[in-house]
């Protein structure tokens, strides 16, 4: 039976984001099965660019080139970032029997009007994280058929509103990366971080506004003023220069500095330890650096290795927030057998049972200007007193809670629970038959319209329908973008001749043939490649090079990549073995030779044009006589 085809577009596998995470969790626990041919739409990075070729599985990039970016509203830059233009490629390329969009819901604005959609087993498993639910979910939940949230909070919801099709699929963790270390390492990393019978609290946050900083920091003040024994230590493991001035908070609330620890890390040797925070560019205890020691951050944190070491620093974990859509850091310390405290609102409902090892903080709630959302002001005095009942329990009772918080989390977010959840959903799907989808994609740059629109409504739908091939409606921010831009005086011939434009360019990239396919079969012989698209002379003088660079290497055979307008120059020349079709894609020598796990395509590429067309060739104090030393 032929496999099926599964397109899973979200953040890059080698992303440090919650999006990420899970893909790479979901894209090995499916390439395990060896059930499928597995396809990763890539967010962030560039259709081929070097990182993709490190995967087992086949993996390309959905953001465009800057150059394509140019001239484009924010609202298109950020539709295109997510993709929007590029999976269309890529569902054209790979003919895919699934497709799985994994990222917040606006990053498929406008997808229910393309030609594949729901003709493809299309599934959209995104994460929503306040009440009421985002009016762009609403609108979409009828157009999505496998439509999948995070959080339990969030389909019940949906399903009040009358959405039956929205059902709740967690995020995934693997299991083996957290857990409970024994009491000697335990005691020997407290050790080394000059800890010893401190009663730790920790809280792992990228420090965002909806973090709650003030309010944790305000509990743990309580329960110090409670328990003035305690020898209480609050560790924030965030980055301390952007989101909340922590540093003003301590001395508006008159806590002690030396009572709030956070994570160092050394940008130059990946060395970490915790010691109250002094600053960022601090010297390298490990390795003497200078300069090179600040608190973890989005660019430079410590592995999940050393973040599991961290979380069996704390005793209790505290997670107030004012809403989430997931919140792994709470399952990773579930994980490490801690118990949680978590805010009860939004996807914290499901981490703050009894159940899932987890105590709940209590809010109040106000309302986030512009969006209306409900949001939640965790409660400084729930804070402190779910703290005492944690610290005034008996070790064996914390032991035994902890045990429970790691079998809840395992049941219910491992990745092999979420994993075999999708594979059921992906089996269910039937194969796909493309029938329909060459001639609904295919821009159309010569479309003529006819000229008898009603309205500048009709012009746009129209142009967008027959140009490139794209229904839209009034709700599209492409629509609204382009209906701005006629009330403001752009004609609907300026309009026109930009779709066309566009619909040139797409036609162009679309034609293009990937490497693979060229080389096919080409067999395992030694390869080099010599790249010189452009110029009649530039072509000329490389063939007239040919026969000598032939003789220096006799064992490889000659690759030359031109425009094949050029073709004719040389394509007579006994020394060239095969003339190919010039692309941009070809600049990069990292993919077109290798690097690390990618073993690349030719065994040397050579760049004449990077002299004669990309620098300024005539300089030297004009003492050269021709631009190639001809033999």
């Amino acid at each position: 039976m032929k496999k099926k085809t599964v397109l899973i577009h979200s953040n890059f596998t080698r992303a440090f984001t919650g999006f990420g995470k899970n893909k790479k969790n979901i894209m090995r626990y499916l390439y395990d099965t060896g059930k499928y041919n597995l396809i990763e739409l890539a967010n962030g990075i560039e259709w081929e660019a070097p990182s993709t070729k490190l995967l087992p599985w086949t993996c390309r990039g959905s953001l465009p080139k800057p150059q394509e970016m140019q001239g484009l509203t924010p609202e298109q830059q950020r539709e295109q970032g997510y993709g929007s233009k590029l999976v269309d490629r890529a569902i054209k390329e790979f003919k895919p029997d699934v497709y799985i969009g994994m990222e917040d819901i606006w990053a498929f604005n406008g997808y229910h009007t393309k030609p594949w959609w729901n003709k493809v087993n299309t599934m959209i498993w995104t994460t929503l994280d306040s009440l009421p639910i985002l009016p762009q979910a609403i609108e979409y939940a009828p157009k999505i058929k496998n439509y999948y949230v995070w959080a339990s909070f969030a389909e019940k919801a949906m399903n009040e509103l009358g959405y039956n099709n929205v059902k709740t699929l967690r995020g995934s963790l693997d299991k083996n990366n957290f857990h409970k270390l024994s009491d000697d390492k335990r005691d020997s990393l407290r050790k080394n971080n000059g800890l010893s019978d401190e009663f730790i609290i920790g809280f792992v946050f990228r420090n965002q506004l909806r973090k709650s900083v003030p309010n944790i920091l305000e509990g743990f003040k309580k329960f110090k003023e409670r328990h003035t024994t305690s020898k209480a230590k609050l560790l924030l493991h965030t980055h301390w220069s952007e989101g909340w001035d922590i540093q003003r908070l301590l001395k508006e609330k008159s806590i002690d500095h030396s009572d709030i620890l956070t994570t160092y890390i050394c940008n130059k040797c990946g060395v970490y330890h915790i010691s109250p925070f002094k600053g960022q560019e601090q010297k390298c205890g490990s390795c003497g650096t200078e300069k090179s020691v600040n608190t973890t951050n989005t660019g430079k944190g410590v592995s999940d290795t050393h973040l599991n070491e961290i979380y069996n620093l704390m005793d209790v974990y505290c997670h107030p927030f004012t809403s989430g859509g997931q919140e792994i850091p709470i399952q990773e310390a579930k994980l490490a057998e801690l118990i949680t405290l978590v805010t009860n609102y939004s996807c914290g409902e499901d981490c703050c049972t009894e159940e899932s090892g987890g105590l709940p903080l209590d809010w109040t709630e106000y309302r986030e200007p512009g969006t209306q959302f409900i949001k939640a002001s965790t409660s400084p005095e729930s804070i402190s007193s779910q703290l005492s009942k944690v610290h005034a329990m008996a070790d064996q009772e914390r032991d035994d809670w902890g045990k429970k918080s790691r079998q809840w989390t395992i049941d219910n977010f491992s990745v092999e629970v979420i994993g075999k959840q999708l594979e059921d959903i992906i089996d269910e799907m039937p194969p796909v038959e493309y029938d329909y989808e060459t001639s609904h994609m295919e821009f159309n740059p010569d479309y003529q319209p006819t000229g008898n629109y009603a309205s500048n409504e009709e012009f746009i739908i129209d142009i967008y329908k027959n140009v490139l091939k794209d229904d839209v409606d009034q709700h599209s921010q492409g629509f609204k973008h382009w209906m701005t831009k006629l009330h403001q005086g752009q004609s609907r011939q300026e309009v026109l001749n930009y779709f066309k434009h566009v619909a040139v360019q797409e036609k162009q990239k679309s034609q293009i043939p990937s490497m693979e396919s060229l080389l096919a079969k080409e067999g395992n012989a030694k390869k080099i490649a010599i790249v010189i698209p452009q110029s009649e002379v530039d072509v000329l003088l490389v063939n007239s090079l040919l026969k000598n660079f032939k003789s220096q290497y006799k064992k490889h055979d000659l690759y030359v990549f031109t425009n094949p307008q050029y073709y004719p120059y040389i394509d007579d020349n006994p020394a060239v073995y095969k003339l190919m079709p010039y692309n941009p894609s070809i600049e990069n020598q990292l993919v077109m030779e290798g690097c690390n796990d990618h073993g690349g395509y030719f065994d040397m590429v050579f760049y004449p044009h990077a002299t004669t067309q990309k620098s300024l060739c005539y300089l030297h104090n004009g003492a050269n006589k021709h631009q190639f030393a001809l033999k």
